[in-house]
Parts: structure tokens; C-alpha cells; sequence
């Protein structure tokens, strides 16, 4: 096995297609159930307080176990990992796709959350790996590209597919590009990257990191709940506990001295967490409002919601690029600033608003949002040493997790407070779009804060 050395050109490109594979998988699950949480919540009988589960599932299991396995990434291999991720996402696509109760549907979500995190949590620290960091910006942008691709094509596919096969074809559509990203990687990628081989996992703070979050997690989701408020206060004391058992670790999951010491990685860490939950659940109230306030189909909903992801995947490589020659920070923060003009534009949506006024918008966030998740990504990743791409990788992924996380559970709120335990149809538009109005505004101060967090994070060139 090779470990740690420079590899051929082909390698390089083997590592960055397989890589760019994986990471178009998750997302694109992920926008294509957008477009079917209407058909899935009617055949499970949901009400609106539950439908945001069918993401909070996958993404506070997922979230939970990013930090773990980025580190046993940088222990074992990150290939390793990588390669099993892609092979228990496969198994747990099919399964979810199989359910037939929610219970089933949620249990395997999550199992899908904790396979997608071996994917997201290895994926840019390979990338790292195996390119030099004035060729970093390029193929981190064509990584995020990728996401972005998968959420553009998920809801067009997944309209397409809900239309016509039901919810569960969209799960089965997974299954080739699992195969094929599978192939790859045992056929074509060459090598190992193990770059902390040789130091120790750490179990102990593994579990109370995944305390921390469930118990935060859960607690942030089921607001406005009474005992919601327990569970919100045993995450931030695990928290507690948490920083304080890494900082006397020999071996830490995670180094408290990234975010106390090195002020780049965390600005770029807050502000991707910020941006991230000002924008996450922009496509899930779209969702519903085309559906069931417009009255279109899946597959019309997903055509008009693909415009934001396919001005993020067109723009994202462009500013991944120029971050190899720019400041990141400058990049960043004019994306920051672009998402809050297109989120405030949304905040005028209506019952009546035209297809332009909201086409437009997306187009904005999707222009904004590539231009800032590259540079921050590339700042977060040339802010670290190559001993730690791993966790610096999950903690990309953990940001991203924890703001899409935090994003559902500020709807979910407010959807507890203006809706309640009543299912979600055209027949009670007035309460939806109240709620609506409400969390744009919210995005769109969270967003406005986010450019200062941007700035924050100081001058990130350096001579290579």
C-alpha cells in the first residue's frame, strides 16, 4: 500500500472523477426527494411538523458521524473510507426505497445519512490530497460543480420520475451511479492517503460529539416543543464537555486550536455555516409552494427549481479558479452579499407572483452561492496542514450538515407556529405563506450577517 507520496497525472484524474461522482450522488438524493416530500408525507399521512423529517433524518445522522469518520479517513486511508461509503449508500438507497411505513422510511434515511457521511467527509480531503494548492481552486470547483449538478438534474429527474413511477423510483435511480463510481474506484484509483497513520482514534470523544449533536440537532428540530428546550440544553452541555475532554486529549477527534488559533479556518468554517442555513431550505418551500399553492405538477415544480443549482454549478468552478489568484475572502463575501439580494427578493413572493419574479430570484441565490462555497472551501482546505485534511474535510461537510439542519429547523418552527398539526394543502394557502414570508426574511438577515463573517476570516494569500 502507498501512502503520502506524489501520484501520476492519471491517478490525479482518477481521484478527482470518482470524487466528483460521489459528491453529485448526495446531493442529487437529496433535491430529488424535494420535489417528492408532497407524494411521500400523502402516502405516509404526515402532517406538516413531520415532513421536514424526511431530511432532518438523513442529515442529522449524516452529521453526526462526519467528524468520526473524516479522522479515521486520515487514519486509515481516505480511499478506504470513500469506498465504503459509495458501497452502504448503495445498500441503504435500495432499502429506502423499499420502506413501507414511515418508521422504515426514517430508520433507513438515516442509515443513508451515515453513508453519505464516509462520502462527504473524504471527498475534498482526496482532492487535497492529491493536488498541489495552486491547482486546488480549480478541481474543488469542479467538486462543487458537481454538487450543484446533482441539484439541478435532481428535481427535474425526480418530478419526472414521481410523475411517473412514484417517490421510490428516485431512490432506485441511485443504484447505477453507485455501481459505476464503485468500478472506478477499484479499477482506476491507484494508492492510499493516510496522512495521520500511525496516531489513534478517538472513541471517547466520537460519542460525545454524537450526543452533542443529536441531542442539539433534535432539539433545534422539534421547536416549538416544550421538552425540545431539554434536549437543546443536554447538546449544549455535552458541547461543553466535549471542547473541554479534546483540549486535554492526546488524540483528538477534533483540534479545538483550529478555531482558537487559525482565525481563516474559523471565519471560513462560520461563515459556510451561516450561508448554509440561510439557503438550505430555500428549494423545500419552493417546493411546496409550486405544488401546493400554484397548483403544478412534481416534474413542472422541478424544472422551474432547477435554475438556482444550474447557476451554482456554472459559476462555482469560475470562482474556484479565481480564488487560486484571488483573495478568497473577496470572492466570498461578494457571493454572501449577492444571496441576500436574491433571498430579500423572495421575501415579496405571493399566492399571485409570477414565475419571473421567483425564476429570477433563484437565479440570483444560484449566482451568489457559486460564487462564495469554492473560495471558502479552498480557503478552509490551504488553511491547514496535510495531517489534518480529513477533519478539515468533515468540518467543511459538518458546516454545510449543521446549517442545512438548522435551516429545516427554523421552518419547522415556524410551520409549528403558523400551520400546527394541520396537513399542508391548497385548501389553508394564508398560514403556509405567512410562514413563507417569515423565513426569507430571517434567511436574509442570517445571510447579511454572514458577509461580515466572510471578512472576518483576514488575507488568505500566500506564496505557495
Amino acid at each position: 500500500m502507498r501512502y503520502n507520496i506524489p501520484i501520476m497525472q492519471s491517478s490525479k484524474t482518477s481521484v478527482l472523477i470518482a470524487t466528483t461522482l460521489g459528491a453529485f450522488l448526495t446531493p442529487f438524493i437529496g433535491s430529488a426527494v424535494v420535489v417528492a416530500v408532497p407524494s411521500i408525507s400523502k402516502e405516509f399521512a404526515m402532517t406538516a411538523t413531520t415532513q421536514p423529517w424526511i431530511s432532518n433524518s438523513y442529515l442529522i445522522a449524516s452529521l453526526t458521524f462526519l467528524l468520526p469518520f473524516g479522522r479515521l479517513a486520515d487514519i486509515y486511508g481516505r480511499k478506504k473510507i470513500f469506498t465504503w461509503g459509495i458501497v452502504v449508500f448503495t445498500v441503504f438507497s435500495l432499502l429506502t426505497a423499499l420502506s413501507n411505513s414511515t418508521e422504515m422510511f426514517f430508520a433507513f434515511r438515516a442509515l443513508q445519512g451515515i453513508s453519505g457521511a464516509m462520502i462527504l467527509g473524504t471527498s475534498v480531503a482526496l482532492l487535497t490530497s492529491a493536488y498541489p494548492p495552486q491547482e486546488r481552486g480549480r478541481v474543488l470547483g469542479i467538486n462543487v460543480a458537481s454538487i450543484y449538478f446533482g441539484l439541478s438534474v435532481g428535481p427535474v429527474i425526480g418530478g419526472v420520475l414521481v410523475d411517473h413511477f412514484g417517490w421510490k423510483s428516485i431512490f432506485i435511480a441511485t443504484l447505477p451511479l453507485c455501481l459505476i463510481a464503485l468500478a472506478l474506484i477499484i479499477w482506476k484509483l491507484r494508492g492510499e492517503w493516510a496522512t495521520a497513520r500511525g496516531e489513534r482514534f478517538d472513541p471517547v470523544g466520537a460519542v460525545i460529539y454524537g450526543v452533542t449533536i443529536i441531542a442539539l440537532m433534535c432539539g433545534l428540530s422539534l421547536l416549538p416543543e416544550l421538552w425540545s428546550v431539554g434536549l437543546i440544553a443536554a447538546g449544549v452541555l455535552a458541547l461543553i464537555g466535549f471542547i473541554w475532554y479534546e483540549t486535554r486529549s492526546h488524540s483528538p477527534l477534533l483540534d479545538i486550536n483550529l478555531f482558537r488559533r487559525n482565525t481563516p479556518f474559523a471565519f471560513s468554517s462560520l461563515a459556510a455555516l451561516i450561508n448554509y442555513a440561510a439557503t438550505f431550505a430555500i428549494s423545500f418551500l419552493l417546493s411546496i409552494y409550486l405544488i401546493n399553492i400554484k397548483g403544478y405538477s412534481p416534474e413542472v415544480a422541478g424544472y422551474i427549481l432547477v435554475t438556482q443549482p444550474v447557476f451554482q454549478a456554472v459559476f462555482a468552478p469560475i470562482a474556484g479558479r479565481l480564488s487560486d489568484r484571488i483573495e478568497p475572502r473577496i470572492i466570498a463575501s461578494a457571493g454572501m452579499a449577492v444571496t441576500v439580494i436574491g433571498l430579500a427578493l423572495l421575501v415579496f413572493v405571493r399566492e399571485t407572483t409570477s414565475l419571473g419574479l421567483i425564476i429570477g430570484g433563484q437565479a440570483l441565490l444560484g449566482f451568489g452561492f457559486g460564487l462564495f462555497t469554492s473560495p471558502n472551501t479552498n480557503a478552509i482546505m490551504n488553511s491547514v496542514e496535510n495531517r489534518l485534511y480529513g477533519v478539515a474535510a468533515s468540518t467543511v461537510a459538518t458546516m454545510r450538515q449543521t446549517g442545512m439542519t438548522l435551516s429545516m429547523s427554523i421552518v419547522n418552527v415556524l410551520f409549528a407556529v403558523y400551520i400546527g398539526s394541520n396537513q399542508m394543502t391548497s385548501q389553508n394557502p394564508d398560514a403556509f405563506m405567512q410562514s413563507f414570508k417569515v423565513a426569507f426574511i430571517i434567511f436574509a438577515c442570517l445571510c447579511f450577517a454572514g458577509i461580515f463573517a466572510s471578512l472576518a476570516r483576514g488575507k488568505m494569500r500566500r506564496e505557495m
